[in-house]
């Protein structure tokens, strides 16, 4: 059921009866921002989810990925990879601060920039280059290069809650 508001908000149910994912659209800013919350209650929820949030948020291919330790900013960034086509495994970059996928029509950036000491290293690998290449580009910790964000992203917070399942909010700016 639609909430009236002027931009899009978008509701399923799961095939299986006693699932069901929860979106609800909180608010609308000029036709700019759509704020969402998603609940996984399990892993198998990702796929659906990732498919949903991939459908919605048009061509915005910047993702900025917040959340604790271990929320599982990486799991769901694996589901979104292979909505998208990529055949490979998808894993952490933690180390290697950016991981490169080829998807089903376009290349796929992973970053980690928790290791990361100060700007001055994403500068010097020339990540601005891939944020503005056209391409998707999945951000974990984005508070590590604050002024070199683009202006426009969705953001995606993964909470973990004490059930075990995750509320995955979700804002496009």
């Amino acid at each position: 059921m639609p909430c009236g508001c002027r931009a899009f908000c978008f509701y399923w149910l799961s095939t299986n009866n006693t699932d069901y994912y929860e979106l609800l659209c909180n608010f609308v800013i000029n036709n700019q921002q759509l704020s969402v919350i998603l609940t996984a209650s399990s892993l198998a929820d990702l796929p659906e989810l990732a498919t949903q949030l991939l459908a919605h948020t048009g061509n915005n291919k910047i993702f900025l990925f917040q959340g604790d330790m271990g929320a599982g900013k990486t799991t769901f960034i694996k589901s979104l990879c292979e909505q998208l086509g990529v055949k490979e495994a998808v894993t952490s970059p933690t180390f290697a601060i950016v991981n490169e996928y080829q998807g089903a029509n376009a290349k796929i950036y992973h970053f980690d920039f928790y290791r990361l000491k100060n700007q001055t290293e994403a500068l010097d690998m020339g990540a601005e280059e891939y944020f503005y290449s056209g391409n998707y580009c999945f951000i974990e910790w984005p508070d590590k290069i604050p002024d070199m964000l683009p202006l426009h992203y969705v953001a995606v917070k993964v909470k973990a809650l004490p059930d075990n399942s995750r509320e995955i909010s979700v804002d496009i700016i």
